[in-house]
């Protein structure tokens, strides 16, 4: 029922659309059904309280004496209790949920007539060894979303017990136990049914899943489910698309996800596995967009560099550029060739991008001429971290590789500018490069969620997020 669904919620995205494998694996623990239990049952127990009994009346005849009248009304429900619960994985189908020992009190008036007698008066009604047992499954609806249905449901009074205040006894005692029996079936009757309505009640909050999420006005990331979910005594495992496309438009990059699988661990309540594909998806669809470029102007290096960004420095290097554009100012167009690509080995994150740095002399006009069109090769170390409910991450250079690829000002040795361009990338691109990748992009989330201590790890083609999550009311 509900003692799990704020947490299964989060990961029951979508139906499966293709055959293919995930980018982005989620695995829900006995550690986080157990949370679920524990919110869920607050929300169960006030369905519960929720129970309107009908007012009863009728006739009990009594040997020598007659018809005695006799009628039930006002009641309601003054305390409830489920003191023993459980949830549990049924593998291959869903889960359990387990109610016994629970209690409710009932508070009532109660009136009968005998002829010309009149009597009335109040009762309380305990009813102990309460029983529900109930199994609750997923599927998707017409949009695609997840939906939750109960499968089914048995509800059991144990005892019923009333106790009469006011009136004469024996008048009361004439329909004691046609009252208990008549309270026990109404009460069976009306359990199940709020149990429905609670698991019912949750498919608008499912409605909140960031099945596709926006990360920025360029890119947005998808989380539908690629297949089945694998339930079995532990876990549940969900494989997600995880991949990164263009806002509007969704096309596909040319790679594809390879086949990993998560660790045994079962610490946390909640495990996310990205894999190296999904962060390459948003590589491929940044350079679609045409955004992976930056311009460097000699305002980006720090005052105190005696390297500028002028014709006089790289004069200094390459003298037809100081022959030609004496004393001018200067420009670099650094911007990405191909797709940047990342790599995941235990405990390290390499990124590896292939691009072009173009230098332009800013003529007196303001018209750029260019100098020379350099092929970079860069290679860095990235480090990720959560913040909030997202993804975020650094870099740092490790190492570049230029080659000479168009030159304006003739021939000239390219190792010569390794030195400038090395400044230039670490003062000027990688903190720009950082200021986008501090941002983040969004993890798979359900409404108010936010994360515990989560933990990462760098994984051989993937990173593994471990962490316990907390609903906000």
């Amino acid at each position: 029922m509900l003692t799990v669904w704020c947490v299964v919620a989060l990961l029951a995205l979508l139906p499966p659309s293709q055959s293919v494998n995930p980018g982005v694996k989620v695995r829900l623990t006995q550690k986080g059904l157990e949370y679920g239990r524990q919110i869920g049952m607050a929300i169960l127990q006030s369905k519960l309280k929720s129970i309107k009994l009908p007012d009863m009346s009728g006739k009990v005849k009594v040997s020598r004496i007659g018809k005695v009248k006799y009628s039930i009304t006002g009641m309601k429900i003054t305390s409830l209790g489920l003191p023993t619960t459980a949830v549990g994985l049924v593998p291959e189908t869903g889960v359990s949920l387990s109610i016994a020992n629970a209690f409710i009190s009932i508070h009532g008036r109660w009136k009968v007539r005998y002829k010309f007698i009149k009597n009335r008066g109040s009762f309380d009604l305990a009813v102990r060894g309460l029983s529900i047992t109930s199994r609750i499954t997923l599927r998707s609806d017409e949009t695609g979303r997840p939906t939750v249905s109960n499968a089914n449901c048995v509800a059991r009074v144990g005892s019923v017990k009333i106790k009469f205040h006011g009136g004469a006894s024996w008048l009361y005692n004439l329909f004691r136990s046609k009252i208990g029996k008549a309270l026990r079936k109404a009460l069976e009757k009306q359990i199940c049914p709020r149990v429905a309505d609670a698991v019912s009640e949750m498919n608008p909050r499912l409605k909140t899943l960031n099945v596709l999420a926006r990360v920025d006005k360029y890119a947005e990331i998808e989380y539908s489910m690629v297949a089945p979910p694998i339930i079995t005594k532990e876990f549940i495992n969900f494989d997600l698309k995880g991949e990164f496309y263009n806002i509007g438009k969704h096309q596909e990059p040319p790679f594809a996800a390879t086949p990993f699988s998560l660790p045994a661990q079962h610490t946390s309540m909640l495990y996310i596995g990205l894999s190296s594909f999904t962060i390459n998806s948003a590589g491929f669809v940044y350079n679609k967009a045409g955004i992976l470029s930056l311009y460097i102007t000699d305002d980006m290096i720090p005052p105190k560099s005696p390297l500028r960004l002028n014709t006089k420095t790289f004069g200094a290097l390459i003298p037809e550029i100081a022959k030609r554009f004496p004393n001018l100012m200067m420009k670099l167009l650094v911007k990405t060739s191909s797709p940047p690509n990342i790599t995941f080995e235990r405990d390290n994150m390499t990124l590896r991008a292939t691009g072009t740095v173009t230098a332009y002399a800013i003529q007196t006009n303001g018209t750029l001429a260019p100098l020379f069109i350099l092929i970079l090769d860069t290679s860095v170390s990235a480090r990720a971290y959560i913040t909030g409910v997202k993804l975020a991450g650094t870099v740092a250079l490790n190492r570049i590789g230029l080659t000479v690829g168009t030159s304006y000002v003739g021939p000239f040795q390219v190792k010569s500018l390794e030195n400038i361009l090395l400044l230039v990338l670490k003062v000027a691109v990688i903190p720009q490069v950082n200021v986008r990748l501090q941002q983040g992009f969004p993890l798979p989330t359900l409404g108010k969620m936010n994360l515990v201590n989560p933990q990462l790890q760098v994984q051989k083609d993937y990173m593994l997020i471990g962490t316990d999550v907390h609903f906000e009311p």
